[in-house]
């Protein structure tokens, strides 16, 4: 009876830790956008977000953002090292609900 309830408890702890994507947030994106991106880009986060449907930011986001760090590090070099390093790919995930929560045809407007 133990082994079974603690292959239950290793497997939901396995389930846990995959589902981290589903963690992301919005507003943490907001900050990252922020403190990351703001200054290299020249826009405020309204303008960013508003670049793209919500279908096309998550197109742009697809798998490991190749097609996002692609064209935003060719718009905007001095963003190139932060797009292909370490932290970019920690904070992939919220940054992109921050795009898709506030992209051009969510109705939705950013406060900074």
């Amino acid at each position: 009876m133990r082994k079974v309830i603690g292959l239950i408890a290793t497997a939901f702890f396995v389930l846990g830790l995959m589902g981290t994507n589903a963690l992301a947030d919005a507003a943490k994106g907001q900050k990252y956008y922020l403190k990351y991106m703001k200054n290299d880009s020249g826009m405020n986060g309204a303008k960013f977000a508003a670049q793209h449907t919500q279908a096309e930011w998550k197109a742009l986001f697809d798998g490991k953002a190749e097609k996002f760090i692609a064209e935003y590090a060719g718009k905007y070099p001095a963003l190139d090292g932060f797009l292909k390093g370490d932290k970019f790919e920690k904070f992939m995930p919220d940054i992109k609900d921050f795009c898709i929560e506030f992209a051009s045809d969510s109705g939705n407007v950013p406060s900074c």
